[in-house]
């Protein structure tokens, strides 16, 4: 290895630069890190084995590039070239200060760069005065190359959690909501410094849920789709499923990861489908014609009692009971056939007329639609059998066979708009019913396509006669079923009616007419309308109802010092609440017994007997809305007695009386209520909640008054409202 000579005079240099200059070249090679010395003017005086092997090469003293560092190039760690003389070597000369923790990047010459660590000391003679530095360093490519990569993958795992689809959230052990990401803020409408570092508590809607939640996860139980409501910052109610588990470290809980996916539409999808099937429950059972659902076996799984009375047997006789063994036997093949074709999935739907044996023996002329239900890959699920009694109308039409017109008179028998064109789309006949549908008669051989006498779009778009139904149906040569279209009468009223048009073919398959049923659809559509309507009401409830329960939420928990007491007091209150809308339900939402709801208040405490409950009064049906608030008033009466009043003792007496007085706009109603034979009152030093929510119960809610006297031998209350709201 070379070693520079020391500059002139260096016996008399200070021992320290000394013995670093002519130290052996073993001992530098044994220290574990690169280590070369520089002189004062920057030429490289030693270095170890380490240096050249960081460096790629042996430094050629006297060179001007030789000065300051041995390495072939230098760069700035953001790969800006970095010259010798400004490197924290040449600093070090020039100002005598340590350069300690630097980084530099090293090219060797083979092309390949480092990162190296440098740690510089200035050699400084007994006056201060710069003679020379030593400069240790190490290679920290590879650490520098782990601290990229786990910074990238916190960066990753950062982005991941802000800006993943799902709502994120981390929970101290204590209930803190330590992060959110914007999926979460953005479901429940807060900011990040509304929502973070406030209890996770706040935001749920139930407390017996999140009370359950935290209990679970802080013994280490994983949930899984655990169902939640929370409330938005707009007052509305979120529905979520919610997936969390516990960070433990060392056993101690650290925080909850929780995963918040929105299902409020599914919810509502959900809450909307079970009345539909509701409503659908009640219309098939009370359908005037027989329904029932069939196997792919043909065995009945459900029967409406009409089906029942046509048959004969009871609904119970007839579950698990083929309808082919019902059948009469002449009349097997053909509906057995049909219907395997349709579970097969050959055909979706197809309508046979048979005979039912009955179970007293006598027999039953039938018309039976049978129509798929199909699963979301289109496979056979079960089929829906609609089934008419059509016994007294092939009585009829037989009767008809016996004369010249019996078709023509068949036709005129069907409540259905019918009529036959010939093939130019001429009207060759109609029956009474396409008149009294068109609401007019149309001429014979004159009017073409159709009876009415205007027609058009679904949408109101007119619709040429030329482009109606029948008309494609003649043009096109094929059937159609329940095209949509509406017809203009004479005097302008407007018909939505489903044509189904069939053409007459040939024994050559030519056309040479064609037959088409319109059916007129205004009362579904008039029933579809009031269906909308029913849901918009249902829906305009159930939100005020949630903001009932959200006001006396709020007010109960702003007087409430701790959540025990918050939980002892909002439950009782929302279970009057619940009593209340049982009432209305049983009324069909039509209003509640005035009597009915005091009952229903008092009667934990009446025992049987009028020892501690009087109530007197006429019995007033109150609208839903006054109900809704007057069961809040007499929850908060009935609490306070039994807490502090005469239902807190065995001796206590309450006395309800009401009366209506007055007429038109000022009649009223007027309730009191008093309180006998229990402690001494004595007036509160403060208003109560109960207090406030009676006043402005009664003043805001019901326009009406209220005056509490805090009597020593009883509280009285006296509630007043007007009549004309009831």
């Amino acid at each position: 290895m070379t070693v520079v000579a020391l500059p002139s005079g260096s016996s008399s240099l200070p021992s320290g630069f000394h013995e670093l200059a002519t130290v052996s070249q073993a001992v530098l090679d044994a220290i574990p890190v690169a280590v070369y010395v520089c002189s004062a003017d920057g030429a490289i005086v030693r270095y170890n084995r380490h240096a050249l092997e960081l460096w790629g090469r042996t430094p050629c003293p006297g060179e001007t590039d030789e000065r300051y560092c041995g390495a072939h190039r230098l760069y700035h760690l953001d790969g800006r070239p970095l010259p010798h003389a400004e490197t924290p070597m040449a600093d070090v000369l020039r100002t005598g200060q340590p350069a300690h923790g630097l980084e530099v990047m090293v090219e060797r010459p083979d092309g390949s760069r480092r990162i190296l660590l440098v740690q510089i000391e200035p050699l400084l003679d007994e006056h201060g005065a710069v003679l020379g530095a030593i400069n240790c360093f190490q290679d920290i490519s590879e650490r520098k190359a782990m601290e990229d990569e786990l910074r990238r993958s916190r960066q990753d795992l950062e982005d991941f959690f802000e800006n993943g689809a799902v709502g994120l959230h981390l929970v101290a052990a204590d209930g803190t909501i330590l992060k959110a990401n914007r999926a979460e803020l953005d479901l429940i409408g807060y900011t990040a410094d509304e929502y973070v570092g406030r209890k996770i508590t706040d935001f749920h809607a139930d407390a017996p849920v999140i009370e359950d939640i935290l209990a679970r996860l802080s013994q280490g139980e994983k949930l899984d789709k655990y169902p939640a409501r929370l409330k938005a910052r707009d007052g509305s109610i979120r529905h979520v499923l919610i997936t969390s588990n516990v960070h433990f470290c060392d056993g101690e809980f650290r925080n909850t990861r929780c995963f918040t996916v929105d299902v409020t539409d599914q919810h509502r999808a959900d809450e909307a489908l079970r009345e539909s099937q509701q409503r659908l429950a009640v219309t098939y059972d009370q359908a005037p014609i027989g329904i029932a659902e069939v196997d792919a076996t043909g065995q009945f799984a459900r029967v409406n009692a009409a089906l029942s009375a046509i048959i004969g047997y009871s609904p119970e006789e007839l579950l698990g009971r083929s309808f082919v063994e019902l059948t009469h036997p002449e009349d097997r093949d053909e509906d057995v056939q049909q219907y395997a074709r349709q579970v097969r999935g050959e055909i979706t739907h197809y309508s046979v007329q048979k005979r039912f044996l009955r179970r007293d023996g006598s027999i039953v002329f039938v018309s039976v639609l049978s129509s798929s239900v199909l699963d979301q890959q289109g496979r056979f699920r079960y089929g829906v059998r609609v089934v008419e009694d059509i016994t007294a109308r092939l009585e009829a039409e037989e009767r008809l066979r016996e004369s010249e017109r019996h078709v023509r008179d068949l036709l005129e028998a069907l409540p259905t708009a019918i009529y036959t064109t010939d093939a130019n789309g001429r009207i060759t006949y109609f029956n009474e019913a396409a008149v009294a549908f068109a609401g007019r008669r149309p001429e014979l051989g004159k009017d073409t396509w159709c009876v009415t006498l205007r027609l058009f779009m679904p949408d109101g778009t007119p619709l040429p006669h030329e482009e109606c139904p029948m008309a494609v149906s003649l043009k096109e040569g094929r059937p159609l079923r329940g095209v949509e279209a509406m017809a203009e009468r004479p005097d302008g009223t407007r018909v939505p009616f489903l044509a189904f048009p069939t053409p007459f073919l040939d024994a050559s398959g030519q056309v040479i007419g064609a037959v088409n049923m319109l059916v007129d659809i205004a009362d579904r559509k008039q029933a579809e309308e009031r269906q909308r309507v029913l849901i918009d009401e249902l829906n305009h409830r159930v939100k005020n109802t949630l903001a009932t329960v959200q006001s006396i939420a709020t007010q109960t928990i702003r007087t409430a010092p701790d959540l025990r007491t918050f939980c002892e007091n909002f439950e009782p209150r929302l279970l009057a609440l619940s009593r209340a809308h049982e009432l209305l339900t049983r009324r069909g939402w039509t209003g509640v017994g005035l009597c009915d709801m005091i009952e229903q208040e008092l009667e934990p405490y009446g025992d049987g007997s009028a020892t501690r409950v009087h109530i007197d009064g006429p019995d007033l049906l109150l609208e839903p809305r006054v109900g809704l608030a007057l069961s809040l008033v007499l929850h908060e009466l009935t609490t306070n007695a039994a807490k502090y009043g005469a239902l807190s003792t065995e001796q206590g007496l309450v006395t309800v009386r009401w009366s209506a007085s007055g007429s038109g706009a000022s009649a009223n109603l007027r309730i009191d209520w008093i309180e006998s034979s229990g402690p001494t009152v004595t007036p509160p030093a403060t208003r109560s909640f109960g207090t406030r929510l009676i006043e402005r119960t009664m003043t805001k809610d019901l326009q009406g008054r209220t005056a509490l006297d805090f009597d020593p031998a009883g509280l009285r209350c006296t509630l007043e409202l007007p009549l004309q709201q009831l």
